[in-house]
């Protein structure tokens, strides 16, 4: 049974990509924020698009390029970072499943969907699995509480695929050109707070501002 989300006059709009080890970096960052704000507004992630309907397979300079990343994302964050990924042969980087799973997710329990994307970025970076692979997204879905039958019932359709376009137009348009990035929405009012990594002490006192602005009524 699909639940019905949450109206409110305000909103936190979370762009990311499953499969952004950036975004990654950042999951406790807006895990701490669900937890400081979750109770006063919805908190909505928005799939970006990091690399969709990717077909060639990554390279050696690609993989340098990529641990590169890593590096400097484990060193700002300390998240921890399975390096036997670079290990993989012929592995293609599409981002679109991964995407897709968390809409899925999104639309039969929103209130899952940010535990579902920390849990397919922690499948993919710390325990090296591959979440282009819908087995593996199917599991990671029943651990957040949407049945294997609801997922598979929604993940492989035509509108799965287009409301997971439909989120990567939103991120357009919100201006995301890299993830991660958080915008603030009141009304129909919607500005860009954060774009790329930023702790949570940087962030709390442009949410804190935000949340005292009146609403217009």
């Amino acid at each position: 049974m699909n639940e019905t989300p949450a109206q409110n006059d305000r909103e936190i709009i979370y762009v990311a990509d499953p499969m952004c080890s950036w975004c990654w970096g950042f999951a406790p960052v807006i895990k701490t924020i669900t937890e400081t704000y979750g109770s006063q507004v919805d908190i909505t992630p928005i799939m970006g698009g990091l690399r969709p309907l990717t077909r060639h397979p990554m390279d050696s300079d690609a993989k340098q390029s990529m641990r590169s990343h890593w590096d400097h994302v484990q060193e700002r964050s300390g998240q921890p970072f399975d390096y036997a990924f670079f290990d993989r042969e012929a592995f293609i980087y599409d981002t679109e499943p991964a995407c897709r799973a968390v809409v899925t997710v999104r639309s039969v329990k929103p209130s899952a969907a940010l535990d579902y994307l920390e849990r397919v970025h922690e499948a993919q970076y710390a325990h090296n699995r591959d979440t282009t692979d819908a087995t593996v997204l199917a599991e990671l879905a029943e651990s957040v509480g949407v049945t294997r039958s609801d997922f598979d019932g929604i993940f492989p359709t035509r509108a799965a695929i287009y409301q997971t376009s439909g989120d990567f137009h939103t991120a357009y348009r919100l201006g995301a050109t890299g993830f991660p990035t958080v915008a603030v929405r009141t009304g129909q009012n919607v500005r860009t707070i954060s774009a790329g990594y930023q702790a949570f002490d940087d962030l709390k006192p442009t949410i804190d501002a935000w949340l005292a602005e009146p609403v217009a009524a």
